[in-house]
């Protein structure tokens, strides 16, 4: 999913309102911004196509897992 700059509090204020877990929104917050397609082909084309993949699999393992944590916790 893409998000255009400063659209993600409103978009998930509106998911959370409509009874998304605070753990998966964290973990939507983290991954986003990182994961946008644009932002994929800027780090591909300065690091590889190798780290970028490793970088994408970071984020997406991070992400979820501190979404995992937070939604535990609260």
């Amino acid at each position: 999913m893409y998000f255009a700059t400063l659209t993600e509090i409103p978009i998930l204020q509106g998911l959370l309102g409509a009874g998304m877990g605070k753990g998966p929104a964290l973990a939507l917050l983290l991954a986003g911004p990182a994961l946008s397609l644009p932002n994929m082909l800027v780090i591909r084309s300065i690091v590889g196509t190798k780290k970028t993949l490793v970088f994408i699999f970071l984020v997406v393992t991070m992400a979820t897992f501190s979404g995992m944590l937070f939604g535990n916790i609260f």
